[in-house]
């Protein structure tokens, strides 16, 4: 008689290439997959037992673009709220720790993620800066040396985002073109992947041709059909998932070349709605059979990352997977690593001590002294009369900005903004290498009244503000500044919410149903100061990301993002 760890008896278990339910006794050994009977005439000698009770059992979810710091959260705390999500595995992209800390950043956030609950691979950073130093200041750089260095790490299973997309087709001396021209030399199948938003024909092929063959970004249907077309693996996240998306994705039969990702998930979000478990729900919501749902985000990343201990409930294959209580609203009952429980619904939560604390240098990394009013009067090319400027507009459904040019009058040489219908946005260096400041307009959908003011934009993590009037705006820089990282909401010269982010100004150490309501509290006020988006939080953060279409705002001023360039606030 056959001895193992663990029976699972009486379970529908998701086959991922017949793609059915079938009625099936698993057996578990050593932490993996052994056999699935399916007759159930075999006996064994279990040392344990689950009664399946005819619920459905499908392999643990694998999200393989995500960055842990879009939650605010360390590893620690991200990890716990994730098992109760039945995310098993996940390949998470450190840009935004190592826009602050450089490489050693990126090796002090593997080091937190250390004894997780659940596996945590990560991408190897390759724009840090997202463009290049003429056009955004960060507090570390990561050369073609460190990723040399990353890539020998076990813990690292790609390249992660490439996002200088506009640069890298060009000729160029990018440290992630050095490294690329290396890596094809050692690893052929090393997977590289990409952001590319808007990128289309020749300049798309030209992308491709360098090996970066996956994308997560925003896409219109004919750019979603160029990247199926070119052989590229596409990422869908939340603002891709949509009924036209999975319509063409269906016709088309591309079920093969995709996969559920959730690249950001802000820290309420994650708390009240879900992680990757939110978009299967969200699938089978919007028509997606139930099988292919769990198959896009089981089978299909496992694949694109060369996991292939994982991602399926085969024999050898890690026993890492879900049992749901009904497959159609995707209710999980329970989450398995490894075939140990690690979270089951109605038991008392479980904190993981997995966590390892930051240097003490990550809770002073805000090196700016504090702001009068003064700093955010704008002055003018002349004297008196009107000027015209460049305003970012912001839309609903989209963090995508587009160029609108405003007019605006101008007293004793200073622009008088504040009946014009635009906030005045501004960024602030804040990492002791210069102190410069840019500023902007913005218009559209934001907050109209009071400001509201962040050191967790993206990518830089500079100190971005935007306001109705200088006495807000200066009351939440200043804010922030004492709180050493976080995000303010600020309205008649009183503080409305705020989340502290004293870690790197872009991390709380305070576990995930803490920040996750702070959180909570400054979208709130975002939206009571007149904030119209499906994600301000998102929205406002990415003013300042010079890679994604059209106009945006760094400490060196307002960036073209087509153009990769530096243009005039005024025109």
């Amino acid at each position: 008689m056959q001895n193992i760890d663990l029976l699972v008896r009486d379970v529908r278990a998701f086959n991922s290439y017949f793609k059915t339910f079938d009625k099936v006794d698993v057996w578990i050994s050593d932490g993996k997959i052994l056999y699935i009977d399916r007759k159930k005439t075999r006996e064994c000698n279990a040392k344990s037992y689950i009664d399946g009770d005819d619920r459905w059992m499908i392999p643990g979810l694998i999200d393989i673009h995500m960055h842990i710091e879009s939650s605010m959260m360390t590893p620690a705390a991200f990890c716990d709220r994730l098992v109760e999500c039945g995310v098993t595995t996940i390949v998470s992209e450190p840009h935004e720790m190592a826009n602050v800390g450089g490489v050693q950043g990126v090796l002090d956030m593997i080091r937190a993620g250390e004894n997780s609950p659940i596996d945590i691979f990560y991408g190897i950073p390759s724009s840090v800066p997202s463009t290049k130093p003429e056009l955004e200041t960060t507090g570390g750089v990561i050369y073609c040396k460190d990723m040399e260095r990353l890539k020998e790490n076990p813990a690292v299973a790609c390249v992660g985002e490439v996002m200088n997309y506009r640069q890298i087709i060009r000729k160029n001396d990018l440290e992630i073109s050095k490294f690329l021209k290396k890596l094809r030399t050692i690893d052929r199948l090393f997977p590289i992947e990409g952001h590319c938003p808007a990128l289309v024909d020749l300049d798309l092929a030209k992308f491709l041709y360098l090996g970066i063959n996956g994308d997560h970004t925003e896409h219109n249907i004919e750019e979603l059909r160029q990247r199926f077309a070119g052989g590229m693996f596409v990422e869908i996240q939340e603002k891709m998932l949509n009924c036209e998306v999975l319509e063409f994705i269906h016709k088309h039969n591309l079920y093969e070349y995709f996969c559920f990702v959730t690249d950001d998930v802000m820290a309420d979000t994650l708390q009240t709605q879900g992680h990757l478990d939110a978009l299967v729900r969200k699938a089978i919501k919007d028509g997606f059979e139930p099988a292919q749902a769990v198959y896009n985000a089981t089978f299909t990343p496992a694949r694109r990352m060369n996991f292939f201990d994982r991602g399926a409930l085969d024999p050898g294959k890690k026993a890492d997977f879900l049992l749901l209580d009904a497959l159609d609203t995707f209710s999980i009952a329970a989450t398995y690593k490894d075939g140990s429980c690690i979270y089951e619904k109605g038991a008392p939560a479980r904190t993981w001590n997995n966590g390892t604390d930051f240097a003490e240098a990550y809770y002073h990394s805000i090196r700016l002294r504090m702001q009068n009013e003064q700093t955010f009067h704008v002055k003018a090319p002349i004297m008196e009369g009107t000027v015209r400027v460049r305003a970012m507009e912001m839309r609903d459904g989209s963090t995508r900005t587009a160029e609108r040019i405003v007019e605006m009058p101008v007293q004793g040489g200073l622009v008088q903004w504040e009946q014009s219908g635009c906030l005045l946005a501004a960024v602030l260096e804040r990492y002791g290498k210069g102190g410069g400041i840019g500023f902007g307009f913005v218009t559209g959908d934001c907050h109209k009244r009071g400001a509201v003011a962040t050191s967790y934009a993206h990518d830089c993590h500079n100190m971005l503000v935007a306001g109705a009037n200088v006495k807000d705006i200066a009351l939440a820089v200043n804010r922030l500044i004492e709180l050493q990282g976080g995000m303010v909401a600020v309205d008649g010269g009183q503080v409305q919410a705020e989340l502290q982010l004293n870690i790197g100004g872009i991390l709380s150490g305070r576990p995930a149903a803490e920040i996750g309501a702070a959180l909570g509290c400054v979208r709130a006020a975002m939206e009571a100061q007149g904030y119209r988006h499906y994600n301000p939080i998102m929205s406002f953060c990415t003013l300042t990301l010079p890679v994604s279409p059209a106009l945006k705002l760094t400490d060196k001023g307002l960036i073209d993002v087509k153009a990769a360039c530096v243009v005039p606030l005024f025109v």
